[in-house]
């Protein structure tokens, strides 16, 4: 009886053995996100975040931005009921007008000044524009 108890430890501490090395198989997968955030931060240095007057009024919270030359998103954030877009001068045509929600314009841009507006009749008019500066 005592030769089968030492043969039931023995395989017990293989057992437990083999388990604590195969946690180094999971190790790998650990690493993954790390390399997800590197590129996550890549995209982020050419999105830009608008926000439209939450009262209405044809107004951007910010009428000086900035991107690197390359791929830019301007991503315009209306909670009001009043409609808007944004469009950036003789680039692009407006991104998709919303009310109470988001849309996203997408361009490719050299070094320069751009002109952002609203296109909605009347906004760009009422002071809905600003500059963009892509180096």
């Amino acid at each position: 009886m005592t030769r089968r108890l030492m043969l039931l430890l023995a395989a017990l501490v293989l057992a437990l053995g083999v388990a604590a090395c195969g946690g180094d198989d999971d190790e790998p997968a650990a690493e993954a996100p790390a390399e997800e955030t590197t590129t996550h931060e890549d995209t982020a240095e050419g999105h830009i975040t608008l926000t439209a007057d939450p009262g209405g009024t044809p107004a951007f919270d910010q009428t000086e931005v900035s991107a690197p030359a390359g791929e830019i998103t301007i991503e315009l954030v209306n909670d009001s009921g009043v409609p808007h877009n944004v469009q950036i001068e003789g680039e692009t045509e407006p991104s998709e007008t919303i009310t109470e929600g988001t849309t996203e314009l997408m361009a490719s841009l050299e070094a320069g000044e751009y002109i952002f507006f609203c296109a909605v009749p009347g906004h760009r008019e009422g002071g809905m524009e600003g500059t963009l500066t892509v180096e």
